[in-house]
């Protein structure tokens, strides 16, 4: 398998995850919002969408790294506790399949992108 191939996949993966980011802003994040409770704990949204991706990376990753996370951030990181309380079954699974695609597609694309750079596949 060519290392375009692998880069192909990769970058069709990172579409597929860009359609979750939409669904699950959509869906978790626009009903996060609108709670007076969890307004304040989704996190400071530097640019348009980061909230969403604070919110993935609360649900998705173990209750205590997310804690160290946020305890280090002074606060600009989503609370996990918060938003276990407020989000669904559905809303978590959602969240992982969107973040590890998001992360696991990102670092390939890196990954592949330096490997075709400083060696030649052909």
């Amino acid at each position: 398998m060519s290392l375009s191939v692998l880069l192909g996949i990769a970058v069709a993966v990172a579409f597929f995850s860009a359609i979750l980011f939409v669904i699950f802003g959509q869906v978790t994040v626009r009903k996060l919002r609108k709670n007076s409770e969890t307004k304040q704990a989704l996190g400071i949204e530097l640019v348009s969408g980061w909230d969403i991706l604070n919110v993935a990376q609360a649900l998705t990753l173990p209750k205590a790294v997310a804690h160290r996370i946020r305890r280090n951030s002074m606060g600009l990181e989503a609370d996990p506790d918060a938003l276990y309380k407020y989000t669904t079954v559905f809303d978590r699974v959602l969240a992982r399949a969107f973040y590890m695609l998001f992360a696991l597609s990102g670092t390939a694309i890196i990954i592949l992108t330096m490997l075709d750079f400083f060696w030649d596949f052909d």
